[in-house]
């Protein structure tokens, strides 16, 4: 990720923009302002900043005439870093990681708020779940399981449109320490 692919997802409503890119896979900004109750010119210039920052590019083929503005993610664009790909910047790299993280308890919060309607077996439709797991592995097969579970979610997006009757679109945060963190 770029220091400019950074600095853009530290701001809070740029994040929420890019949850709901990635969840319809396309918008229009009056669209999105629509959903995130935010005016639609503020929505445009954070537009134009995931933009510039190679996060989020046009879909002319989605566009209704010449005018028409429709944006969607850019694929593979929010990996933070890695050691083989190192974040530039490690100041911003842990404030971006720091919000993040507060996102991440948000979902847990709006999880929770279902977990006892299905777990009581009030609600049998599943619509969050949450899972905790302690599985002995060494690093290289750590790495392998992580691959694999993002190219499980990778396939899944390919399979399935957001507009498709029954689909729904699962925001997953997976969260995972070795016994030395």
């Amino acid at each position: 990720m770029t220091d400019a692919m950074l600095k853009a997802l530290t701001h809070p409503l740029r994040r929420r923009i890019m949850r709901l890119l990635a969840q319809r896979m396309h918008a229009r900004a009056a669209d999105l302002a629509g959903e995130l109750d935010v005016a639609p010119n503020s929505v445009s210039f954070h537009l134009r900043s995931l933009a510039d920052a190679g996060l989020i590019e046009e879909a002319p083929e989605r566009a209704r005439d010449r005018r028409d503005r429709v944006w969607t993610p850019v694929k593979g664009s929010l990996n933070v870093g890695t050691p083989e790909h190192p974040v530039a910047d490690e100041i911003l790299g842990d404030a971006l990681m720091r919000a993040m993280v507060e996102d991440h308890y948000e979902l847990v919060r709006r999880a929770s708020s279902t977990w006892m309607d299905f777990i009581s077996g009030r609600d049998d439709s599943l619509t969050s779940n949450f899972m905790h797991m302690n599985v002995p592995m060494d690093h290289e097969t750590a790495r392998v399981f992580f691959r694999t579970i993002s190219q499980m979610a990778a396939d899944a997006a390919d399979r399935f449109h957001p507009d498709d009757p029954g689909v729904h679109v699962w925001e997953i945060d997976v969260i995972a320490a070795d016994d030395t963190v």
